[in-house]
């Protein structure tokens, strides 16, 4: 991440729409997988300054790993949660954890098997794991230069990786299907009228605030109908040998049931 983009990440993060709706839709889809009782651990892969861990705690006691120092505060409330360092065999809890969250994390590695895997050996024998990643390199934009991601994925690509890594896909979808269409615009945009990347900025707040009510619909609409399209997709997996998750409820959190098997 560019650091200029870093030093105005957490604000986006608090009251930007694309954030807030993210965050819902996650909240909306845990809160429906969780069993009876809580998650016993979590653990919030590439979790920056902690910022998803108010929202996570009401499901489990949770920490983090983050690579990037410079993304933590020392003022933290969560710093003393937050292992940093890299992702990889020499991150080691000595515990397995109930839940692993990636979210938006896999675009950035140059080995994502490497981390997913990693993630799967870090999971307890009934463990969840939910990953979110941007899709499609159809709509690649200035915006993944300045996050220096490395790809976008497809339902396809993501599968294979889960597969690869011993995991069992159990649900998958696209979301955020009317910022695919607005990235492709931008995409064709930036193809005739270059120019450098930039820092978002937080919309006026009329502008913002109705893009988030678009996002929450379309989640809690569009979600049904299993669209083949998305500018984000997300994954909940298991191990192979876990028992068979809940099934998602497509009115109740916006999710695709056609990848479960």
């Amino acid at each position: 991440m560019e650091q200029a983009y870093a030093r105005q990440y957490a604000e986006l993060y608090r009251r930007h729409w694309w954030w807030r709706a993210r965050e819902h839709l996650i909240v909306d889809v845990l809160t429906h997988l969780r069993p009876a009782v809580r998650w016993g651990t979590i653990l919030d892969v590439g979790c920056g300054d902690g910022l998803f861990f108010d929202r996570a705690a009401q499901f489990g006691e949770v920490e983090g790993v983050e690579p990037d120092a410079s993304l933590v505060s020392p003022e933290s409330p969560y710093r003393a949660r937050i292992h940093i360092g890299p992702f990889d065999e020499s991150f080691e809890p000595r515990k397995r954890y109930s839940l692993v969250l990636m979210l938006d994390v896999l675009e950035h590695l140059a080995d994502p098997a490497a981390a997913l895997r990693h993630a799967a050996s870090l999971l307890a024998p009934d463990g969840i794991l939910l990953v979110t990643v941007p899709a499609f390199n159809l709509v690649w934009t200035n915006h993944d230069e300045l996050n220096r991601h490395l790809t976008r994925y497809t339902r396809a690509t993501l599968r294979r990786l889960a597969d690869a890594v011993g995991l069992r896909v159990t649900h998958m979808w696209y979301f955020f299907h009317s910022l695919f269409l607005a990235k492709l615009a931008v995409r064709l945009w930036e193809a005739v009228l270059p120019r450098s990347p930039a820092p978002p900025s937080l919309p006026p707040r009329w502008i913002n605030g109705a893009l988030y009510a678009l996002a929450r619909g379309e989640q809690r609409l569009l979600g049904r109908l299993s669209l083949p399209f998305g500018s984000s997709l997300m994954l909940i997996a298991c191990l192979r040998t876990a028992t068979p998750l809940r099934t998602l409820s497509n009115s109740r959190v916006g999710g695709d049931r056609g990848s479960q098997r």
